[in-house]
């Protein structure tokens, strides 16, 4: 009869499957994070190596 008891208990406590739950979003989120940052990281290095192309070229005049 105990054991019963304990069973039913298991099956209506639903602490573990809210768990669950927030792993997925957490690891939803984070995976979204790191496809951003891959996005803007390839934009930035573009546009980084744009400008130094454009500085290495570029002569400055200085008269004293």
């Amino acid at each position: 009869m105990q054991m019963f008891k304990i069973v039913k208990k298991f099956n209506t406590e639903e602490d573990g499957a809210v768990t669950v739950d927030w792993v997925v979003l957490t690891a939803a989120v984070v995976g979204l994070g790191l496809a951003a940052l891959n996005v803007v990281r390839t934009g930035t290095s573009s546009a980084s190596n744009t400008i130094s192309g454009e500085l290495a070229t570029t002569s400055i005049k200085t008269t004293f």
